[in-house]
């Protein structure tokens, strides 16, 4: 579902049941504060291993993500993986 932004550009909405679909190997997408992440292709060069965003694959990863306290450069590194934003009605 795409609806445009508040300056025009596109943003793509997903709905938390498409989110929950992606929990496997070959697609992995992640929730972190409303906004959804494919960290697919991240999974093996992830510093904790793949197996800590495996755990959160398909569902809400915020607070885990917080209680890491990952750094700047992790979170700019966050910013290429992001795909769109969850949908405000779920």
């Amino acid at each position: 579902m795409e609806v445009n932004g508040t300056h025009g550009e596109g943003v793509k909405y997903y709905r938390l049941s498409e989110v929950e679909e992606r929990n496997s190997f070959k697609s992995t997408w992640i929730i972190i504060h409303n906004k959804v992440y494919d960290v697919t292709k991240f999974l093996e060069e992830h510093p904790g291993g793949e197996e800590v965003l495996r755990e959160q694959a398909g569902g809400d990863a915020t607070e885990s993500f917080e209680d890491v306290g990952h750094s700047t450069d992790a979170r700019e590194m966050a910013s290429s993986m992001l795909i769109g934003e969850l949908h405000p009605v779920g």
